[in-house]
């Protein structure tokens, strides 16, 4: 059962560019102007509850272990549909506002594409 899904409704012209740094950023509708560009915006949708490490996130088809959470990543998401997602495999969360993942590749991103924890 899913904690939280999720779809992408439009890419920010740069948003592409922090993949090279293994990152990702959604942002809900609300996304101010400076980070629209570079962020996925994404449906607003609630998580149904905290995020944490015994989860894993779907892009796609491709699964990704949750390895660290920060403490805002809960709250964020669900206020401003706002995360950063680092695909670095991190064990601690350094940055509040980030989910880490795993460290594999990154699945293309596009309008349409599902995101979601369970």
């Amino acid at each position: 059962m899913s904690v939280f899904e999720t779809k992408v409704q439009a890419i920010g012209s740069e948003a592409a560019l922090f993949k090279e740094d293994n990152m990702l950023i959604l942002f809900g509708d609300n996304a101010p102007e400076g980070l629209k560009d570079y962020a996925y915006q994404i449906i607003m949708n609630q998580a149904k509850e905290d995020i944490t490490t015994d989860m894993v996130l779907s892009i796609c088809q491709t699964s990704f272990v949750i390895t660290a959470v920060g403490n805002l990543v809960t709250k964020n998401l669900n206020q401003l549909g706002h995360i950063t997602m680092s695909f670095t495999g991190d064990s601690t969360a350094n940055l509040p506002g980030t989910l880490y993942l795993e460290a594999k590749e990154i699945p293309e991103i596009t309008e349409g594409t599902e995101i979601a924890i369970a």
